[in-house]
């Protein structure tokens, strides 16, 4: 039923309305979504409803993507996510009570997908706005404001909390590698610095890492992949296994006085899985920093903006044993 009409998302104020027409001019409100449900901080935006499939059946769900402006999980704008039924009329989520984020960075808000993909391709693609309504506008930035998030392809996995929605960075990225740089299985070190094998073009680098963390209770360890430049400006993302959650510290990472909301405080992303295998797929930028965690489950995007580019790179681990089970480096 839902295919014989167009059905349209708007959302007014704190809510999502669904309209439904025959012909594109008159249009019908079939039913709203939204009060009581999901964060409520600031305004809901941005709305995008698309059905993927489920991975335990043949059938599919319908993912319902709202921005709000504030009220995201680290402050300012951000995009929450529902998942569950729509008959063509009213969408039902499966768990009303449960509060989920695309990305828990202070830097993708306002993200929607493509409509057309061809059928062959199959895939849903998605691109967000990197930066929030904190300080978008007073940003340390030249002849632009704001660049677009990495294209992600969306699906859904199950978690410990129901379905998830997990986002990774496009295959086709993989376009703008140079050679590889493949690091040997080991325990990593207290430090392991990176920079000489990337050379003098350690600007812009993709990183994708295959850890083992330690057995549950044996230690808690902390994991940062540390940028940095000669002028001894920092930006450290990676995992702290105390608080278990991915964690972006732009705090030393350049200017900050622009805006007191944007270096407040350390960005943390709770981890969805309870998995040994810990999986990091980071890209740099020259101002900008995307992690893409435990395949996507867990996404943080960051700007920053340091005063000179970040050219050095290294992993450090403290607290505890962490084995490279396998990483490789990319100059892009």
């Amino acid at each position: 039923e839902a295919s014989s009409s167009w059905i349209m998302s708007l959302v007014a104020g704190d809510h999502l309305q669904l309209f439904r027409s025959s012909n594109l001019i008159d249009w019908e409100l079939s039913s709203t979504f939204g009060q009581g449900v999901g964060a409520h901080g600031g305004v809901w935006e941005c709305p995008d409803l698309f059905p993927l499939p489920n991975p335990s059946g043949n059938e599919q769900k319908w993912v319902l993507l709202v921005s709000i402006n504030p009220g995201g999980p680290n402050g300012g704008s951000a995009t929450q996510y529902f998942i569950g039924d729509f008959d063509g009329k009213t969408f039902a989520p499966d768990n009303p009570e449960r509060t989920a984020w695309l990305d828990y960075g202070k830097d993708n808000y306002a993200g929607v997908t493509w409509s057309n993909i061809p059928e062959s391709d199959g895939r849903t693609l998605f691109m967000g706005w990197m930066s929030n309504w904190e300080y978008a506008q007073v940003v340390p930035t030249g002849n632009w404001r704001s660049a677009m998030t990495l294209p992600r392809s969306l699906a859904l996995e199950a978690t410990d909390q129901g379905l998830s929605l997990k986002g990774q960075a496009v295959a086709e990225l993989s376009s703008l590698r140079e050679k590889e740089i493949t690091l040997k299985a080991q325990p990593l070190p207290d430090s392991l610095d990176l920079s000489a094998k990337l050379g003098g073009k350690g600007k812009l680098v993709e990183m994708v890492l295959e850890l083992e963390l330690p057995e549950a209770g044996a230690s808690q360890p902390l994991i940062q992949i540390r940028r940095s430049n000669e002028l001894g400006e920092t930006y450290l993302i990676g995992f702290d296994a105390a608080k278990n959650a991915f964690f972006s510290d732009r705090t030393q990472a350049g200017k900050t006085a622009f805006s007191p909301e944007f270096a407040a405080k350390v960005t943390l992303a709770p981890r969805q899985t309870q998995d040994r295998k810990l999986r990091l797929h980071l890209y740099f930028d020259r101002a900008s920093a995307e992690l893409f965690a435990d395949d996507g489950l867990s996404n943080l995007t960051e700007i920053f903006f340091p005063t000179a580019d970040f050219d050095k790179l290294s992993i450090e681990v403290s607290g505890g044993t962490v084995q490279l089970s396998k990483g490789s480096l990319y100059n892009l």
